[in-house]
């Protein structure tokens, strides 16, 4: 679909955006940065520790009480570089100096050895010892500032080596040929279920983030070599750190963006307490009405941390995420194109509700840190479906409605000892898995689907693991362990079936040369909707079928050259092998291949029988602002493929074998408070199923489904052709005495590229031959050529008070 026009807010904001640059407003304001430096395990502080804003000389020297103070700072995002004999040179996540003062706290960590030098280049590249490989750090700037990402994290991510995109208004992380579904998300430690609205139930993936860009001050993003105490992911895992509130003063900041209204504070409820609360209100539905897509979804988000610092040894922190979902179905477009009638006949009205609510205890003791995490986490996902979008009983085929209530309880323990240091812990966690669901469906005849399902769950789990690191870090090793269980099943509640080792080596064998390695076992718990699925006699089929574990065992290898602070190459090989995949016995293809849609993935009678394999090289260039620029470069050969579930001598593509992925993503600051960016990204011909024709033209399997049925005897048999696009962005800023205005312009696929989709047909409404039993009957069906790609420019304006 072809996009032909801006509306009107967009024209008046572009107007505004033009006009009000060539505006010389005011004299720049300048600011302090303040902030106090600490051990990261005694919380003692740590004084004349020298600190500077990275790549300047503009610093200062921490005093008794370990606290420093910037001065003559102008508005602008912003490192600080800290060192200290004996203790590891250590440079902050990027941050913003907006209309006041900042407070920036820093917890420095302890060298193994006591050096009497410090010899180790501070870098915001950082990689740890436990995950050498796959570790990425993104600062809030290349999230708030990244062309076509809409300040979505789940975009972003989409840039680095590895990660392959799907559907133009999704986000759904595809990591080195892994599906959807084997995703983790913690923030400041508390894992969240749910990271999108309008999330597909069972995998990961949805057309926007909830976390609000703005409280993000770097994310951890493994792709590879995940820590021990982040257990249950196959793909990724991201780990988001919050900002702390400022300390000294209160501020606001209110964002008109590309989808969304959003306003957000921060600042001090008392001498030792700090806040950050925010609120997000959608208008996606009114910019789909516009360029004419056949769903209008609207949401709300809201978000807070709070933190006290009971004393120098205790803080506790409280976090809370929650959105509200209603998507409804544009069924009142005029000249409506075959496309979206296609849609319309088959996607249903989605409702989504999600929370989650968690507490974090730290307590530092010397050597040692010990952290207690409790969460609590629930989701509702409500689906409604009728014929022909007419609201009658006697039409009604799918009602579903599904909750999952999760308590989570985490400690974990860390010890420095000499030349190791040591972390260890365990977790227990109760879910409760809810289901009412009723659905028509086709195989060979029609049928219903109804259940309903309260299936409650226990799990635990433990880990340990240790890291050595030897002098200036120029060798670094960690062994690690894991083992999880729950009452699910006798398939299922013993830790030693579940063991889940993994080494990790760093080797510097020559100047800025690194040669890094991994291999693990790793274990994922199948979808709650397997797990809680039922058949109509009421039996937890798939527990009968004996639902297991996904297992995964992951290699990898890899050269790092680092020849100056800001910048970095790398190359890494990979190769992830699958064991004990559901298998849908449905249509005898694995689960993993399913998941970049919107509705619910795992619903179904499966068996852990899938294996499968994925491998492929990355290739990375990343320069981090030096100068201006920040820009990443990536290229990945990848496969992704999986044994035939009717023939397990062959392999067949996944649905995620894309094999070629290119992604240039870059930023620049000019002078004047100007930023430009770009991204360009190719993406090979992802494989496709071809339709069956002769199945879904019979009126009783179409009236069932509302839509196409694929023929899977022909699983990935076809290939579509790749895709590029090319997003552009610019940003402008301006300082006032109390505030700070932000504008930026935002054009998606500014070369109005597309991309063909396999054909679809519709039905007519004609039936071929009516005269023959219902069970024969046959819809007309009419071919519609599917195409993708829209230019989509957009306005934004972000205030700060």
């Amino acid at each position: 679909m072809k996009y032909q026009r801006m509306n009107l807010r967009t024209y008046a904001l572009l107007i505004l955006f033009l006009l009000i640059s060539v505006v010389q407003l005011t004299a720049q304001q300048t600011y302090s940065i303040k902030g106090v430096i600490k051990d990261n395990l005694s919380g003692e502080p740590l004084p004349f520790v020298n600190v500077i804003i990275w790549n300047s000389l503009n610093g200062s020297v921490t005093a008794e009480d370990g606290s420093f103070t910037i001065q003559g700072v102008s508005p602008g995002s912003y490192r600080l570089q800290a060192s200290f004999i004996g203790y590891k040179p250590f440079v902050t996540a990027e941050f913003r100096v907006v209309k006041s003062d900042v407070f920036v706290g820093i917890e420095m960590e302890e060298s193994s050895q006591n050096l009497q030098e410090v010899n180790v280049v501070a870098t915001p590249f950082r990689k740890t010892a436990e995950s050498p490989l796959g570790l990425r750090v993104i600062g809030f700037k290349e999230i708030e500032k990244s062309a076509g990402g809409n300040r979505d994290i789940s975009r972003v991510v989409q840039s680095f080596p590895g990660v392959a995109s799907t559907a133009a208004f999704r986000n759904d992380i595809i990591v080195r040929g892994g599906g959807p579904s084997e995703n983790r998300f913690f923030l400041d430690g508390v894992e969240i279920p749910n990271i999108n609205h309008f999330s597909t139930q069972g995998a990961s993936g949805g057309p926007v983030g909830i976390i609000n860009p703005d409280f993000i001050r770097e994310v951890n993003f493994y792709a590879a070599a995940f820590p021990a105490a982040r257990g249950n992911a196959l793909s990724s895992v991201l780990d988001f750190k919050l900002q702390d509130g400022n300390q000294e003063k209160s501020s606001a900041r209110a964002v008109v963006g590309a989808s969304e209204v959003a306003f957000s504070s921060n600042g001090p409820l008392g001498k030792k307490t700090t806040y950050l609360v925010s609120v997000r209100r959608s208008y996606l539905q009114f910019l789909f009405k516009a360029i004419g897509l056949p769903f209008l979804p609207t949401y709300t988000d809201a978000q807070f941390k709070i933190k006290h610092q009971i004393d120098k040894q205790n803080e506790i922190s409280f976090i809370g995420l929650g959105a509200l979902d209603d998507m409804k179905l544009n069924t009142g477009m005029k000249d409506m194109s075959d496309e979206n009638k296609y849609i319309l006949e088959y996607l249903p009205v989605v409702k989504q509700k999600t929370y989650t609510l968690g507490a974090v205890y730290k307590h530092f003791a010397g050597h040692n840190m010990y952290s207690l995490i409790a969460s609590s986490s629930y989701m509702n996902n409500k689906n409604l479906k009728y014929k022909d979008n007419i609201e009658e009983p006697e039409r009604l085929s799918l009602d579903y409605n599904s909750g999952e209530s999760e308590f989570k309880l985490r400690s974990e323990n860390l010890f420095r000892l000499p030349y190791v240091q040591l972390a260890v812990g365990g977790n227990v966690e109760y879910i409760k898995y809810t289901n009412e669901s009723y659905q028509k469906i086709f195989t060979d005849r029609p049928f219903i689907q109804e259940y309903n399902t309260s299936l409650g769950l226990t799990k635990w789990g433990l880990f340990a693991t240790a890291t050595y690191e030897s002098y200036n870090e120029r060798f670094t090793a960690s062994l690690g362990l894991r083992t999880d269980a729950n009452n699910y099943s006798a398939q299922m509640n013993n830790m030693v079936d579940q063991l889940s080792p993994r080494l990790s080596l760093s080797y510097r064998f020559y100047k800025d040369f690194y040669v890094n390695g991994n291999i693990g076992r790793f274990f994922e718990l199948p979808a709650y909707t397997s797990m809680g699925f039922k058949n109509n006699q009421g039996e937890y089929i798939n527990k009968v079928n004996g639902l297991q574990y996904i297992r995964s065992d992951q290699a990898g290898i890899g050269l790092e050259f680092r020849p100056k602070s800001y910048l970095k190459f790398t190359a890494e090989g990979f190769y992830k092998h699958y064991d004990r995949y559901p298998m849908s016995l449905t249509d005898s293809i694995p689960l993993a291949s399913k998941g970049a849609d919107y509705g619910v993935l795992g619903n179904e009678a499966v068996q852990s029988i899938a294996t499968g394999r994925a491998y492929g090289l990355e290739l990375m260039g990343r320069w981090y602002n030096y100068k201006g620029l920040t820009f990443i470069a990536s290229y990945t050969l990848v496969r992704s493929e999986f044994k035939d579930g009717r023939n397990t001598n062959r392999y067949l593509p996944s649905s995620w074998d894309n094999k070629h992925l290119f992604t240039f993503s870059g930023t620049y600051s000019l002078p004047r408070n100007w930023d430009v960016g770009a991204k360009f990204r190719y993406v090979g011909g992802a494989p496709y199923t071809p339709y069956d024709l002769e199945k879904s033209s019979l009126v009783e399997a179409w009236d069932a489904k509302g839509n196409l049925y694929y023929d899977y005897s022909r699983f990935n048999s076809g290939r579509l052709k790749s895709f590029t696009q090319l997003d552009i962005r610019i940003d402008k800023s301006y300082s006032f005495k109390k505030w700070m205005l932000g504008l930026y312009l935002d054009i998606q696929n500014a070369l109005n590229s597309t991309y063909n989709q396999p054909d679809v047909y519709i039905k007519t409404g004609k039936i071929m031959n009516p005269e023959a039993p219902i069970s024969q009957q046959r819809y007309e069906l009419k071919p519609v050529k599917r195409t993708s790609g829209t230019l989509l420019p957009s306005i934004g304006i972000m205030i700060d008070f």
